[in-house]
């Protein structure tokens, strides 16, 4: 019996019939398995466009023509461009962006007055989202705080547990990598004239970055005309302050501090460039800035407009500056007086004052957004466009990074979305990682509107109704979260919204109130209107004169005495009387 095969009853039910019925072709636990290439085609962009002065000229022949689309072709292969993933999880405009040296963990800060952290080792192509949000001026949950905007937001380059968090106050503060809050600096005495016996910032602060070598340094720029280098192991004031003197009439020798940078040179002769309101450049040489700056450039852009954007290059000798005036600027530190090259491109700082601009990472091109939402990739030497992309149209594109070894591109625009641009064939993880994972099957407790259904496309957005909730908002699927026991909010900046009942616009006992409590219907009278619609009754049949009605109808009243009418009269006239008898 052992060696002849033994026969299985299947009781004349047909296997394969049985499989296509429960649409599984084994029983238990399946693996979950990725189509790549179908999940990486949802997620190719169009073809990037290019700018006029790239394409063919009118006169050229056809054959010209048909090189040229190759050589474009080829460009746009050349930046890591062609596809995107959508991160939704702010509610405002992101207003900065910050990727750790690894490239694992994204940080964005946003005009909602809060910071979400992303990790691209924890997301699948359906949880795209945010695994904390910090609000970085909140101390504690029950007390009353107010929150400010997240201005700028940067990773320590050589400690990547330390991220320095600039918003709009006059303290900027030192989180760990988990959105811990680590150190936060003090605030300065407003009430000193002279800001180098301050002990910190007085103002609000608008920017700041870190030290290029040293760990425990950063540097930040406030609107009360001073650069302050603090240690993050002294939080009880800065490690010196420089302070800049305007020169502009009528400044009072104070301005703000718009933009700053700070990047490694040979032999520690690091190089530090800050931009102020009036226009001005200051330039730093040495390994701390020194009292007196090395070089500084006049009227490098039109007085009064916000400079919102300073790079320096890896070898610390250029500088590229986009100003309010609709300019972007290319610098020489050797030669600080003018700059090298002028063009003209649309300014975004007036309404968002930290739209930056980015030297790549090998320092061959600069990158910028627009207020069109465009992408606009320049060659660093000339400042000419190489490629003009489409990321966010109609809505301004506020930040770019381009991290060096992802070599991806992550925007932050008006309309809260950050986007993370990518090539599958020359971009390594990040984005290209978790594009690559099988779906995540969306729990009932997951929030769409963090994540990217990639059936519906890339950027597709529920349509919601104006003055109405989103039904697929969190904050309509689980009401009671974030509440105390007596339906209040724990948050006391938010107020209580009641909840939206039918009982809520009437009163469903109201014919019972009115048939069984007396009066009930004084509640909603006025009490004048009420006295005088007796006036007349009372007058034709009163109740309490009525013995006086015939013999007396008119009331007599009886005259005062003199001493009676002096004890009537006010206190301030008897006195006045009195003193005029005197005199």
């Amino acid at each position: 019996m052992a060696g002849d095969d033994v026969e299985v009853d299947h009781f004349g039910v047909d296997e394969e019939a049985l499989k296509s019925f429960l649409g599984a072709s084994e029983f238990g636990k399946q693996q979950r398995t990725a189509n790549v290439e179908a999940q990486l085609n949802r997620s190719k962009r169009d073809q990037p466009e290019v700018p006029p002065a790239n394409q063919t000229d009118p006169g050229s022949s056809s054959s010209d023509g048909s090189d040229d689309d190759d050589d474009s072709d080829d460009d746009g292969d050349e930046f890591p461009v062609s596809h995107e993933m959508v991160m939704k999880t702010h509610e405002k405009a992101v207003t900065t962006i910050a990727l750790d040296r690894v490239g694992n963990r994204v940080i964005t800060g946003s005009n909602d007055c809060n910071i979400k952290l992303h990790d691209f080792s924890s997301m699948t192509p359906t949880t795209i989202r945010a695994f904390k949000s910090v609000d970085p001026t909140a101390t504690k949950q029950s007390t009353n705080v107010e929150s400010h905007p997240v201005h700028h937001v940067e990773y320590n380059p050589n400690n990547a547990s330390q991220l320095l968090v600039i918003s709009a106050t006059s303290q900027p503060r030192i989180f760990n990598r988990d959105g811990e809050i680590i150190t936060e600096f003090i605030k300065g005495d407003m009430y000193l004239r002279d800001l180098n016996n301050t002990k910190g910032h007085i103002s609000e602060v608008t920017t700041g970055t870190w030290h290029p070598t040293n760990p425990d340094w950063c540097i930040t720029a406030g609107t009360d005309s001073t650069l302050r280098i603090w240690d993050v192991n002294n939080k009880r004031t800065q490690k010196e302050v420089i302070v800049y003197k305007s020169k502009a009439a009528g400044s009072g020798g104070r301005t703000r501090m718009t933009a700053v940078a700070w990047a490694a040179g040979e032999e520690n002769n690091n190089t530090l460039v800050a931009a102020a309101l009036d226009g001005t450049l200051i330039m730093w040489r040495g390994y701390t800035p020194a009292w007196r700056p090395t070089a500084e450039a006049k009227e490098a852009h039109t007085p009064g407009t916000w400079i919102s954007g300073i790079d320096i290059s890896r070898d610390g000798r250029m500088v590229v500056t986009r100003g309010g005036d609709d300019t972007i600027k290319l610098w020489d530190t050797r030669k600080f007086t003018k700059p090298l090259i002028t063009v003209a491109h649309n300014s975004t700082s007036t309404q968002y004052p930290t739209s930056n601009i980015k030297f790549s990472p090998d320092g061959m091109y600069v990158i910028t957004g627009s207020d069109t939402g465009h992408l606009h990739i320049l060659q660093a030497a000339t400042l000419r466009p190489v490629l003009v992309t489409p990321v966010t149209p109609g809505s301004p594109l506020i930040t770019v990074q381009w991290h060096e070894r992802l070599n991806q591109i992550i925007t932050g625009s008006a309309n809260a979305e950050t986007h993370v641009l990518y090539n599958p064939d020359k971009s390594q993880q990040g984005a290209v990682s978790v594009m690559k994972r099988a779906p995540k099957r969306r729990h009932i407790d997951d929030d769409p509107t963090m994540t990217m259904d990639l059936s519906q496309g890339v950027s597709a957005d529920s349509i919601v109704a104006p003055g109405s909730q989103s039904a697929t908002s969190f904050s309509a699927r689980h009401p009671n979260v974030g509440l105390t026991a007596s339906g209040r909010s724990r948050d006391p900046r938010r107020p209580h919204i009641p909840l939206a009942t039918p009982f809520s616009k009437n009163q469903p006992d109201e014919e019972h109130i009115r048939k069984n409590i007396p009066l009930s219907s004084m509640r909603e009278e006025d009490p004048r209107e009420a006295l005088l619609k007796y006036a007349e009754k009372a007058k034709e049949d009163p109740v309490f004169t009525a013995a006086w009605k015939e013999t007396q109808p008119k009331p007599i009243f009886r005259e005062l005495s003199d001493d009676e009418a002096e004890e009537e009269e006010p206190k301030a006239k008897r006195l006045q009387k009195e003193a005029g008898k005197r005199w």
